[in-house]
């Protein structure tokens, strides 16, 4: 411990030493300086001041030790604590940055609400933390227009560039950096497994959301990639998780023979009614990560999710120590999975190629 930690717990110390002479009847004697009785009943009760207030100024001492831990403001498009959330904490714990002790979290909600996360971004500013985070365009947008000086780190944002939020990805500028997911880069690569995974494939579903750049930068570029592959898409705009049921019954009616499900964070919310309609119309579905495969859905091929998080971390532990988001490039996922669940094909009757199943990194029977 250095000396300055050692004078930061030192009343803490004389604290605890000072009652534990309050409890041992043999450690007051030291304290008592007349054999007399009324001197002993003034001494005690000025030790027993001594040490209340010993105590009052340890606890003071700790609530401001807490005060100056570095403080992290995250802003998220959906509900609640999710995988990625815990998995970010989780690589931060092995960089040293325990919750409560060495790191406080302040977290902000928009329960897929996306016009809440202006009010929520002021929030966050108005706290005065030392760092903010958003998976997501939306809610890096929203952090953007909040703050000009607080650091932000974004994750999951298909093109950083076209949305406004860095200069380039060499030199973003400004205040903020993080980690693009090039989600719409990899649209055309969904809709050229379906195709190979499905016979005679014409006609795809699209479902995405038109209230997300990302979202609508994804759908522009899977219509280019369709043209190249010679299918034509039918688009489901969905914006309200109870639109879900009504646009997977059109996609089956318009005779789609497969569906892509484009990021959004309404549908990361809704992964699992998704999954669970898209088996129900027995739609062959490719997703955008690996955890609609592990609520049940057929395929995905995205970024390696670990290796996100991983990043994510250490952009945050740099910046935690000094540097500056512009000296930080964006960057870019290096690692791919395509993930095939067998499970989920023999539910609806479909059976995976081999040429497409030995090109899959995870095979789940």
């Amino acid at each position: 411990m250095t000396t300055a930690a050692w004078l930061t717990t030192l009343p803490c110390e004389i604290a605890n030493l000072k009652t534990a002479s309050l409890i041992d009847s043999g450690h007051i004697q030291r304290f008592t300086t007349s054999d007399n009785r009324q001197s002993k009943i003034q001494n005690l009760k000025w030790t027993t001041l001594f040490a209340i207030a010993l105590t009052l100024l340890c606890s003071a001492t700790v609530d401001a030790q807490q005060n100056k831990l570095p403080k992290i403001g995250w802003l998220s498009a959906v509900s609640g604590r999710n995988r990625g959330q815990e998995e970010i904490v989780s690589r931060l714990r092995e960089l040293g940055y325990v919750e409560g002790k060495t790191v406080a979290y302040e977290f902000r909600y928009a329960d897929t609400k996306l016009d809440r996360l202006p009010t929520l971004a002021g929030e966050l500013v108005q706290l005065k933390v030392d760092l903010l985070i958003a998976p997501g365009t939306p809610g890096a947008l929203a952090l953007k227009k909040a703050t000009k000086t607080i650091p932000i780190v974004f994750a999951d944002v298909t093109d950083p560039v076209a949305a406004g939020l860095v200069d380039s990805l060499a030199h973003p500028g400004g205040n903020i950096t993080g980690f693009s997911s090039v989600e719409s880069l990899l649209a055309g690569k969904r809709l050229e497994i379906l195709k190979e995974t499905v016979a005679k494939l014409t006609h795809v579903a699209v479902l995405w959301d038109p209230r997300n750049p990302s979202s609508k930068l994804e759908w522009q570029d899977s219509q280019v990639a369709a043209r190249e592959l010679g299918l034509q898409l039918y688009s489901l705009e969905v914006s309200s998780s109870d639109k879900y049921e009504s646009a997977l019954r059109k996609a089956s009616r318009s005779h789609s023979g497969a569906l892509s499900v484009l990021s959004t964070p309404l549908a990361a919310a809704q992964q699992e009614q998704i999954v669970r309609l898209a088996m129900k119309y027995r739609l062959p579905t490719i997703y955008v990560q690996e955890n609609f495969i592990n609520s049940g859905g057929l395929m995905s091929y995205g970024p390696n999710q670990s290796e996100r998080y991983k990043r994510i971390a250490v952009f945050i532990d740099k910046i935690l120590k000094g540097t500056k988001p512009a000296d930080l490039p964006v960057e870019r996922p290096t690692k791919f999975e395509f993930i095939v669940n067998l499970k989920s094909a023999k539910q609806i009757g479909l059976t995976i190629p081999p040429n497409v199943l030995v090109r899959a990194d995870r095979v789940i029977h």
